[in-house]
């Protein structure tokens, strides 16, 4: 059975699919292409449609990342074939939580710098860098690297956990 994964930001074209891609490397690296899917969508369709902003697709393209992306919005539908819904700042989790249909839907909605151990407590967020320059992307993308080694550790043992 699949685990998947949605990633979300705001207008999904800096901050989710970044994370969405280096996820994706990250699920290969470890030989679980086959048992985990993720993608990305924003909690706004402003910006459906459209393709990756092109400097996350640049940050990521220097830092040997692949990425084939088109935004779109999250639907409150896809709750139900879910298996963890990533925010990436507290704005997104708060919204997700209350599009949730459920209290078991709600739960499967978590920061994705909760995930990085070195991370401050009281400010998970990841920044969004869309109006700034080419270094919030890298800060972005630091960021984003961080915690993917503990997200991919959690979902690995959600994976296996499933196997047993």
């Amino acid at each position: 059975m699949t685990y998947r994964v949605c990633f979300v930001c705001t207008g999904n074209i800096c901050r989710s699919p970044m994370a969405e891609a280096v996820f994706h490397a990250r699920v290969a690296d470890a030989g679980l292409d086959d048992l985990v899917e993720a993608d990305s969508a924003g909690t706004g369709g402003w910006h459906e449609g459209e393709g990756a902003d092109p400097r996350t697709v640049a940050v990521l393209a220097e830092n040997s990342y692949d990425l084939d992306h088109t935004a779109r919005q999250f639907q409150q539908s896809w709750f139900s074939r879910l298996d963890l819904i990533v925010a990436l700042d507290a704005g997104h989790l708060r919204a997700l939580r209350r599009l949730a249909p459920t209290e078991r839907d709600a739960a499967k909605v978590r920061l994705l710098r909760s995930y990085d151990p070195a991370a401050d407590g009281d400010d998970l967020d990841v920044p969004d860098p869309y109006y700034g320059g080419q270094d919030g992307f890298e800060e972005c993308l630091e960021m984003v690297e961080a915690a993917s080694t503990g997200l991919l550790a959690a979902v690995r043992e959600q994976v296996e956990g499933r196997a047993a």
